[in-house]
């Protein structure tokens, strides 16, 4: 239902007020009597939004955290540069921190962001010459991972892992020699970007636990 509203009012709970009368948004652009909506699609909409309020602050809170996080460990990290001329980090970057305790560590990680460029079709013109030549010569699990890596993966993106799994077969062919080349010289370092993990034990004998912040892993 299209309905003028010129007055239109929007209601905390997603209800839109137009002349004095509650309706709902439709995905059309459109505006619904409440009284029209089915109660199972009204059900639906509450919960949506409610999950979607909880979802949206938890959000903004795991980004505060992660801000504040970074800044705690810049400031200590310039601190400790300042006061004994001590840089943490490896050659990538990558640090530990640790209570005094061992019971607990925050660990900062440095990954490469990688692309590939145009030689990376070089290579897979070469790859295809060799798995034609060695259809039937039992090489079937080689001929599943050079499919996995050539599948473009939903976001557009050459499936890196296993891609990087080709690189470690030893394969005595010229033509495989060369392709492995040109896969090496079409790794572009795009950027790079950090991240932190975070554990705990109860003694400082004992393995390590995660402190899950991924929903999915949690």
């Amino acid at each position: 239902m299209q309905t003028e509203h010129m007055d239109a009012t929007t209601l905390p709970d997603g209800t839109v007020m137009i002349g004095g009368k509650p309706y709902m948004p439709d995905a059309r652009g459109g505006f619904t009597p409440v009284e029209l909506v089915k109660p199972q699609h009204a059900l639906e909409d509450q919960a949506v939004r409610k999950i979607m309020a909880f979802a949206k602050e938890l959000s903004a809170q795991v980004a505060r955290f992660k801000g504040h996080t970074f800044d705690d460990l810049s400031a200590l990290d310039a601190l400790l540069a300042e006061q004994y001329q001590v840089k943490r980090g490896g050659r990538k970057g990558n640090r530990t921190y640790m209570t005094h305790d061992g019971l607990m560590k925050v660990q900062v990680a440095i990954a490469d962001q990688i692309d590939f460029g145009p030689e990376l079709q070089q290579a897979k013109a070469l790859i295809d010459e060799c798995l034609v030549e060695w259809t039937g010569e039992g090489r079937a699990e080689i001929r599943a991972i050079v499919l996995r890596a050539f599948n473009v993966e939903k976001e557009g993106q050459i499936n890196k892992a296993e891609l990087f799994a080709l690189l470690r077969l030893e394969i005595d062919d010229e033509r495989w020699k060369s392709a492995m080349a040109a896969v090496h010289d079409a790794i572009r370092i795009t950027g790079a970007k950090q991240y932190s993990r975070f554990y705990e034990r109860q003694n400082p004998g004992d393995r390590w636990s995660a402190v899950t912040i991924d929903l999915a892993q949690a």
